[in-house]
């Protein structure tokens, strides 16, 4: 269903209002949606539908998941967690996977963005070409 432009003004109005020094606050969330709840306002249901989904985007922006064929040392591990620290900034929390299906290399997602440097990505575009 197609919701109204000011549902998703307002709505992002809530995102920004849910953080506190740059970090979501469950708290300041709670408040909010019990604030919405009790004046019940028009489309009420929508404006907390979107809500919720912009604050799972918001989560998941917080949240890289680095997957390689291999256990990677520790070292290489931190290095990747820096570098994706300094584009994301602090508070990013990371979870290493082990995935032998990648062959080799490393892939991180980061919310919506990805980057593939494995084995299986480069094997997979080369037979697309042929």
């Amino acid at each position: 269903m197609k919701i109204s432009k000011d549902i998703r003004r307002l709505s992002r109005k809530l995102v920004r209002a849910s953080f506190v020094d740059g970090v979501l606050d469950s708290e300041k969330i709670n408040s909010l949606v019990q604030l919405i709840i009790a004046q019940k306002p028009r489309s009420y249901l929508q404006l907390l539908e979107n809500y919720q989904r912009l604050l799972r985007l918001e989560v998941e922006k917080q949240r890289a998941i680095i997957e390689s064929a291999t256990e990677l040392d520790p070292e290489a591990g931190r290095q990747i967690v820096d570098g994706l620290e300094r584009k994301y900034g602090p508070g990013l929390t990371t979870e290493f996977v082990v995935n032998p299906a990648l062959l080799g290399g490393v892939r991180i997602r980061v919310g919506s963005d990805v980057w593939d440097s494995s084995v299986r990505n480069r094997l997979d575009r080369l037979q697309q070409k042929l």
